[in-house]
């Protein structure tokens, strides 16, 4: 098949989808498909005609992730007319042309849903859940809401707009997070008030909303759902802190362990609360719903990622590899299940 894996972009998850990205246009060059790797922003200026049966390098420029995040304000420099096109030279032209496009993408543009629209109207196929779930995912405030009602334990938090009061009315320690970030950019742990007034600063400085939540101290776990089944169970332990961004990219930072030590009847719990999330935020195909275990062994569901990472250190795949599912096969998995969907 003809392939188009879209990538990078303008979020904070720029590193991390260009590595995803990279790891999954190899994988499908490896299952013997016409692919292609393209920066959904800055897109591709050269000649385009036959260009999926061309020998091309489209990994060259893809490094290891940073374990900061990226610098946008220079990427953007790097398009003067993005602020008039998200997308990229010739970027929808071959999406339209290929028969799939596998979407490598993270974060903002990528997982909140507006490309998944424009591709609907195109009438392009693509990898991973629609439009409106992804857009409903993508506001963890939205998503809790719905998984609640639905019965997923969820943590207890202030949903905060830009203006709102800010005292802090969960305690301390706490959590304060960008409502619609991903890969941990933009969450913090919050001791005392003056690293809470910080927190706020920093998250309001990524988005408009923010969530305060309760800290939950326990054991962190991530299931990927794979059309409506729970894959093994991971266990995440950092070495030092939380699973933020750098725990979760640097490799060595965490001790990841699947399947889970857990007895069976807390895995078939969470399992069962991975695919009701699933089912109540109406996710197709595949996301990666994560965790929290506090001590007195309650579960809390934080967030459900509909385009979660595929680098070395991803949590997916390590979940299929515990199956017996190579990385390319799982890469074929998630092509099958886009183009029967």
């Amino acid at each position: 098949m003809k392939v188009v894996v879209l990538a990078g972009g303008i979020s904070t998850e720029r590193d991390v989808s260009l590595v995803s990205g990279s790891n999954i246009y190899r994988a499908l060059k490896a299952n013997g498909h016409k692919a292609i790797l393209l920066d959904v922003y800055l897109g591709y200026d050269g000649d385009t005609d036959g260009i999926f049966d061309k020998e091309i390098d489209w990994t060259e420029s893809v490094s290891a992730v940073s374990v900061s995040a990226p610098d946008i304000a220079s990427v953007k420099a790097l398009r003067p007319d993005g602020d008039r096109n998200f997308f990229g030279p010739n970027v929808l032209k071959l999406c339209a042309e290929a028969d799939v496009v596998f979407m490598g993408l993270h974060g903002e543009n990528g997982e909140n849903g507006k490309i998944q629209a424009v591709f609907d109207l195109m009438g392009i196929k693509y990898t991973g859940t629609g439009a409106a779930s992804s857009a409903i995912c993508m506001n963890k405030q939205i998503a809790k809401e719905i998984m609640a009602y639905n019965g997923v334990p969820v943590p207890k938090g202030v949903h905060l707009h830009r203006g709102d009061d800010t005292v802090n009315t969960i305690g301390y320690p706490c959590i304060v997070k960008a409502c619609s970030g991903g890969s941990s950019v933009g969450v913090y742990l919050c001791n005392n008030e003056e690293e809470y007034i910080q927190g706020l600063k920093e998250a309001f400085n990524l988005d408009n909303e923010v969530l305060v939540e309760e800290y939950i101290s326990g054991r962190e776990f991530s299931v990927c759902v794979m059309d409506g089944r729970a894959m093994p169970i991971i266990e995440i332990a950092p070495l030092n802190g939380f699973y933020d961004y750098k725990n979760k990219y640097q490799a060595g930072s965490a001790v990841e362990t699947c399947p889970a030590k857990l007895d069976e009847n807390k895995t078939k719990e969470m399992m069962s609360y991975a695919e009701r999330g699933y089912r109540a935020l109406r996710i197709e195909c595949y996301a990666r719903l994560d965790f929290l275990m506090n001590d007195e062994g309650k579960l809390f569901c934080l967030e459900a990622n509909t385009l979660p990472g595929m680098t070395p250190t991803s949590l997916v795949p390590q979940e299929a590899a515990a199956m017996g599912i190579n990385f390319n096969d799982l890469v074929e998995k998630m092509l099958r299940s886009a183009i029967n969907k």
